[in-house]
């Protein structure tokens, strides 16, 4: 069986902390959490264990996440000299959505359109409660936020379609085509 994992990670300081977008290396992961096909099981991993996580990602079969190729990747090159985004094999949820839409849209827009489910919280109160040590507090988000990431690839490939709210809040349809990456049917 092929190891699909939905991956996530959380920060300890915001942008302005590190000096602005351009500059994701310096942001440093709190809380890093995958979800793998192959065992079924969460595994959150601490910044102590960031090299364990980026190995874990480069055995990956596929990484599955959400806005992770312009985010998550750059705040782990800040801990590798490896071009994380064009070496791991990746599906970018985020991208391909704004691809077939035109424009971006959060995992909690598509979630509670199509799942009826919204986050939890947001990524500045993890930031919150990393600097306040409240670490079981980010970990449960970073899980929650795998999960629901989970849960929008999985209906998308069950269904071929996703839905979100625009901003007139009706709900929309998206086609999606992502049978080729449905961890039921990859052997």
């Amino acid at each position: 069986m092929r190891d699909i994992l939905y991956f996530d990670l959380e920060t300890q300081r915001t942008a302005n902390d590190a000096g602005g977008w351009d500059r994701k290396g310096n942001m440093q992961m709190s809380i890093g959490v995958i979800y793998s096909t192959r065992t079924g099981r969460y595994e959150i991993f601490q910044e102590t264990r960031v090299h364990d996580l980026i190995e874990r990602l480069r055995r990956a079969d596929l990484v599955v996440g959400y806005n992770v190729i312009n985010f998550d990747y750059h705040v782990l090159m800040g801990y590798t000299v490896l071009d994380l985004a064009h070496e791991l094999p990746t599906v970018d949820l985020m991208l391909d959505m704004e691809t077939k839409l035109g424009h971006r849209l959060g995992l909690d827009a598509i979630a509670q359109a199509t799942l009826g489910v919204d986050k939890t919280s947001v990524s500045i109160d993890a930031i919150k409660w990393w600097r306040e040590g409240h670490f079981l507090e980010v970990a449960e988000y970073c899980c929650f936020d795998v999960k629901v990431t989970r849960l929008v690839h999985e209906h998308g490939c069950r269904h071929k379609e996703l839905f979100f709210h625009d901003r007139f809040a009706r709900r929309q349809r998206v086609a999606i085509d992502w049978a080729h990456l449905d961890p039921a049917t990859i052997a």
